[in-house]
């Protein structure tokens, strides 16, 4: 990414590190002060300070250090990629699979899958790494974008933090839910009795909502379809169970795993059917669905089978 620039007389008089970062969106300005620092800006040809005063024809060159390595392992595990190209990867994420390494699932995840499939990453904050702009829980199937270079990064974060990206689920949740569409909006913060969850009855959180309109009544269950408006933990989790229609299969927040006929619900049956947003760096508009994984579809099938006869 090495690059020069020449400083306008409209210029003169500002600082080299605010100056730069304008002409590198893409970066943060901390990681500029630092590459001034550590002399991978130079300003005709000579290391200089981040404050430094910048006059008409300067020329900045920046030489950014090489991304380093991760210390995480790649790992060969499959991957159901819809769209790739040298900025980002959408693809359809499956049950049981966690995103980011953390205590308890320091390998086996998203992030070690893709390091094994990408051999184009750019780079992003110093690091050879994929860019999580967003994540699923790992029971929840379906679209993910992720970034593969900075710039894409920087682009996602803001679509995603200015709500331009559409994220639609589908739903399978408990009960007959009344009426068929509608909007959800409430807080979501910690609950203060169960610290590894969220709720909606709170104080103190952050705004959520969610517009939901039924797909098809199956008797014991209902199929909802839900668009996201904000991006909360847990959000559609949290907001079905307020509602009083868990997520059939929600440890966390729902009831009996199992259909009144004794099927076990294999896991929260929540997937992120469609997916449509700018591309961050090239803007064109994409749009992607993903099918149902079939063991929810096998729940529908049961449910289908054993919906009482009108």
């Amino acid at each position: 990414m090495d690059a020069e620039y020449r400083v306008s007389e409209l210029d003169s008089g500002e600082r080299l590190d605010v100056w730069l970062s304008r002409q590198l969106d893409e970066v943060s300005r901390s990681r500029i002060q630092q590459w001034i620092k550590d002399a991978y800006v130079s300003v005709n040809g000579e290391a200089v300070k981040p404050n430094a005063s910048l006059k008409p024809d300067d020329l900045v060159v920046v030489r950014p250090p090489p991304a380093k390595k991760v210390a995480l392992a790649p790992e060969a595990i499959p991957l159901d990629i819809l769209f790739e190209d040298r900025d980002i990867l959408v693809l359809n994420k499956p049950a049981g699979l966690v995103v980011h390494p953390a205590a308890g699932h320091e390998g086996g995840t998203l992030v070690n899958a893709l390091l094994h499939h990408c051999d184009d990453l750019a780079g992003i904050g110093g690091e050879l790494r994929p860019g999580i702009v967003h994540r699923l829980d790992k029971d929840t199937s379906g679209l993910m974008v992720v970034a593969k270079t900075e710039a894409a990064m920087a682009g996602l974060s803001r679509d995603f933090k200015e709500r331009r990206v559409t994220k639609r689920y589908w739903a399978l949740v408990r009960g007959v839910v009344e009426p068929e569409s509608g909007q959800i909006e409430t807080l979501i913060g910690r609950d203060p009795h169960h610290r590894k969850r969220m709720s909606a009855r709170v104080e103190h959180g952050r705004s959520a909502r969610s517009q939901y309109e039924t797909i098809e009544s199956l008797g014991e269950a209902t199929l909802l379809n839900v668009l996201i408006e904000t991006g909360r933990t847990h959000q559609i989790r949290v907001h079905m169970a307020h509602l009083g229609h868990p997520i059939l299969g929600d440890r966390e927040y729902g009831r009996a795993r199992k259909l009144a006929d004794g099927t076990e619900v294999p896991r929260q049956l929540l997937h992120a059917r469609g997916l449509a947003l700018q591309h961050p760096v090239s803007g064109a508009a994409l749009e992607f669905t993903a099918p149902l994984p079939e063991d929810f579809r096998e729940i529908i099938r049961r449910l289908r089978e054993c919906k009482p006869q009108s």
